[in-house]
């Protein structure tokens, strides 16, 4: 982890963004809020897409994406480090290649083999289109989606793909797949095959608005080949897949490779055309992140994201980069930058009340690390949804006090004012003004310093453990600790192995841990993951805070139910006001760009807004290859 932390968002053409994962619904208060939000499919008409509020940029007719290169050329390879995962993905080491259940860990960029029924247009906030569905059309009040397939569909061993796989899948997947999907697809009643391509999926009723899209971009499933092979198990055995690669070369815990199907069944299908041009996408695995970028130097692997500030700002001076093999540059990032922080584990009593969180919080300097160790590179985070129009500020619209105003006496009084933001330092290091306040919460909170201790009425200290898999991040921390020291804290900063760390994220065995996620533009039943209180006793879960708050629950739903963009926007910004005053977490920072490095051998179009999608889009440039000597 670096200052900039990985996205936990999938891999895969952003198709599973919204599982947070990328990626999670209780009802909506009422048929009559389902009817209105269903409205965006009218009833009984074949779509060859779908919207969350039933606006399509593409036409049926659609040749190709607009942010493809649809005459991109193919071949070469793609050599790079995991900027991004999903589920039970581990970007430092992997010993198995079953990326859908909680169990083991998995190599980064496996949900590339499999196909989806839709995928998700990388230019709009929240539009699918069909892949393995060639239409989709809402029956029973939009309770009820008729997917018909593509009858061309075939797995990678030349078997069709049919009905009976998606529904088996959809089952498979609701019933035994990562708390991630599990969580997300609860109110899908049923999914059952009519004939072979024809997939009925069957809601509540209490579900959210976006769901069906959730569903439509799971990975499908070989129902053959799990009749034969243990879904459940972590293993190494390659699985079958009918997406555009397979799984090729690997070392475990070293390095994986995807190979390019060349008889891909889909290659051909708009949402292809421009796509999937590398014959081969290797990722690299490193245990930390300064062994990955002497790998880098060396030419170990050709494409980097650069995540941490002193890096890109100093380390850039190796003979490559100064004769213009190695080039950089940086990338807009349309998306929001969502919420990067140390969430505090509040399933611990001593993190329980929200005094003593904001008293910890106040011990982080960010504008005297921006300045002395990010070189000036990033803004401090306020939000939740970060970089985007769901942002509260100011005082709430008249929209978002008639939602919160149930719940007055509930929620703090703030929550009707200016929206809590992390306070700005003087930039000394140890800001006096803020060390007083900070004081002043913790006693109030009853914690007594005492010898230079905090102690309780119980005589506990206070103590934090900081937990992580990456040193890199110790230059951050190490100022962070000695504050809170001060302040008569125990804090300390302990480095795990990534197999131990993953464990301990899983089963909520931390009292800080350092992690970045986002929503989508359009936030989606991922949110019930990040901050629902159900989420938070099931292992695996993104709850990282453990938020167990019925107020939240209610503003979740209003979020997820609303009938317009304009009710969505209002109910976002007060769920935000809300999760905010509980001070869940110390906010890190943010930048709404993307630091690329690489050496100059890749060709790539316009980025997208809401996506980098490189492994999809980009394409080896053959004359830059040549004079480099590099054999891609």
């Amino acid at each position: 982890m670096a200052e900039v932390l990985y996205r936990t968002t999938p891999s895969r053409r952003g198709v599973l963004g919204g599982l947070g994962l990328a990626a999670a619904g209780l009802a909506f208060g009422g048929p009559d809020g389902f009817s209105r939000a269903a409205a965006a499919l009218p009833e009984g008409v074949e779509s060859h897409g779908l919207s969350v509020f039933g606006d399509l940029k593409y036409p049926a007719d659609f040749k190709h994406f607009a942010y493809v290169r649809p005459d991109a050329p193919k071949g070469g390879r793609l050599s790079t480090i995991a900027g991004r995962w999903a589920f039970n993905q581990n970007p430092q080491t992997f010993n198995s290649l079953n990326t859908l259940i909680l169990k083991g860990d998995a190599a980064v960029g496996l949900t590339v083999i499999y196909d989806t029924l839709m995928v998700r247009a990388l230019d709009e906030p929240d539009a699918v289109y069909g892949l393995v569905a060639k239409s989709v059309r809402a029956a029973d009040g939009g309770n009820t989606f008729v997917f018909t397939l593509r009858p061309e569909a075939r797995w990678h061993d030349g078997t069709p793909l049919t009905a009976e796989d998606v529904a088996f899948s959809l089952t498979l997947l609701k019933e035994k797949g990562h708390p991630q999907i599990t969580e997300t697809i609860r109110d899908m009643v049923s999914a059952t095959a009519e004939g072979p391509s024809t997939v009925v999926v069957k809601l509540s009723g209490k579900q959210s608005r976006g769901l069906i899209q959730v569903i439509a971009t799971l990975p499908i499933l070989s129902k053959a080949y799990y009749a034969s092979h243990d879904f459940e198990q972590s293993t190494l055995d390659v699985p079958l897949g009918s997406g555009p690669y397979k799984v090729g070369r690997f070392d475990a815990g070293r390095y994986i490779e995807y190979e390019r199907v060349a008889d891909y069944w889909a290659k051909d299908l708009p949402v292809n055309v421009g796509q999937n041009n590398f014959d081969v996408i290797r990722y690299e695995m490193y245990r930390e992140r300064t062994t990955a970028f002497e790998g880098f130097k060396a030419g170990q692997y050709l494409l980097r994201e650069e995540f941490t500030s002193i890096v890109w700002a100093q380390q850039y001076d190796f003979p490559a980069f100064k004769d213009g093999r190695v080039v950089r540059f940086e990338l807009s990032d349309g998306s929001p930058s969502g919420a990067q922080g140390w969430f505090l584990n509040t399933r611990r009593e001593k993190f329980a009340d929200p005094r003593v969180r904001e008293a910890i919080g106040l011990a982080f300097d960010f504008e005297w690390s921006n300045k002395n160790l990010f070189f000036g590179s990033y803004r401090r985070t306020h939000s939740f949804f970060e970089n985007s129009d769901l942002k509260a500020s100011g005082k709430p619209s008249p929209e978002e006090v008639a939602l919160l105003e149930p719940f007055r006496g509930k929620v703090p009084d703030e929550v009707f004012d200016e929206p809590w933001s992390p306070p700005v330092s003087d930039g000394s290091g140890r800001d006096r003004k803020l060390f007083r306040r900070a004081n002043e919460l913790f006693t109030a909170a009853g914690w007594v310093n005492k010898d230079g201790r905090l102690r309780n009425a119980k005589g506990e200290t206070l103590d934090i453990e900081f937990l992580d898999s990456d040193p890199i991040f110790g230059r951050v921390v190490g100022p962070y600790v000695q504050n809170l020291a001060a302040l008569g804290v125990s804090a300390t900063s302990r480095v795990v192995d990534p197999s131990q760390f993953e464990k301990r994220l899983r089963d909520f065995d931390y009292d800080a841990i350092v992690r970045r996620y986002s929503l989508s533009p359009t936030p989606d039943e991922g949110m019930r993951l990040y901050w629902g209180s159900k989420s938070a006793a099931q292992p695996g879960s993104s709850n990282l805070s453990g938020i167990r708050d019925p107020v939240v629950d209610a503003l979740i739903e209003k979020v997820l139910g609303a009938p317009t963009r304009p009710a969505m926007v209002a109910a976002a910004r007060a769920l935000d006001r809300v999760l905010r005053a509980g001070r869940y977490w110390v906010p890190h920072w943010f930048k709404a760009s993307h630091w690329m490095a690489m050496w100059d051998v890749y060709g790539r179009p316009e980025t997208p807004p809401y996506d980098l999608a490189l492994a999809a889009i980009w394409w080896i440039d053959r004359d830059k290859a040549k004079r480099l000597d590099k054999g891609l």
